[in-house]
């Protein structure tokens, strides 16, 4: 049986960190895609993980699809819809995942890679970390979707039809990552914004992601309609009650997760 490439560890109360270890450049195989859609819904469902960290190890995030693996390979029928089946189910396995994930990216996300960070909820980047589109270079295409929840019109369509890479200062300046890091900082800073979160209500956290999920491409009026409904049935809840009586009381709430 091959070993984890997707590695889970719960690092401090509440908070999980997912690690790719597919040397030496994190790269897409059927193995890794299929690990990540297993780890994050396995982080749904988990109580003792209320937020996530993801990144990879060594210096690359992930470099999206193994073209080495796939020059020469014979492909089999139903093998280009079932990879891409893979992909997109590890891709959407982040988006709903009912914790947020916190993308930290400290080396190059490529292709794949860049639409595996753009499905995470909060980005942040090392000054190595970068995200590009290259696939226009070997042959493929993909990814431009995904770069299109990040960038403007025109820097998605020169990403994509130059295959140049955007790395984490010009990445802060345009507002695409949330901080931009010395690389050795990179871990302190995604913990810091991990513990702020694990601090809150895990059931607003929940709701709060799901809302954000759904609005994304309703009009004004039906997202915040759906968003009053959220906060109709959060309010209900005792985590709800909870958070207002500590404000009213000036002392830090005591969270049940109910």
């Amino acid at each position: 049986m091959n070993p984890e490439i997707v590695k889970l560890e719960v690092v401090e109360d509440f908070i999980g960190l997912v690690q790719l270890a597919n040397p030496p450049v994190n790269a897409h195989s059927q193995q890794l895609l299929e690990e990540v859609a297993w780890t994050f819904d396995t982080i749904s469902d988990r109580d003792d993980v209320r937020v996530a960290i993801f990144t990879g190890e060594g210096k690359c995030f992930c470099a999206g699809a193994d073209i080495k693996e796939r020059v020469g390979k014979t492909r089999e029928d139903g093998d280009h819809w079932q990879n891409s089946r893979r992909a997109r189910e590890a891709y959407h396995s982040i988006m709903e995942c009912q914790k947020p994930v916190i993308a930290a990216i400290n080396g190059p996300a490529l292709g794949g890679g860049l639409a595996l960070a753009a499905s995470c909820d909060i980005l942040l980047a090392s000054e190595k970390g970068c995200l590009g589109l290259p696939e226009i270079n070997v042959g493929l295409l993909g990814g431009g979707r995904h770069a299109q929840r990040l960038f403007s019109h025109s820097r998605q369509r020169r990403m994509m039809l130059t295959g140049m890479r955007m790395f984490g200062p010009e990445l802060y300046r345009l507002g695409v990552v949330e901080e931009c890091t010395a690389p050795e900082d990179l871990m302190d800073t995604a913990l810091g914004l991990a513990r702020e979160i694990a601090g809150k209500s895990p059931l607003a956290i929940k709701l709060a992601k799901h809302a954000l999920n759904q609005i994304e491409e309703m009009s004004l009026r039906d997202g915040y309609r759906f968003e009053q409904t959220m906060t109709g049935e959060l309010s209900k809840s005792e985590d709800s009650k909870e958070a207002m009586r500590a404000f009213v009381e000036k002392r830090d709430p005591v969270f049940k997760g109910r």
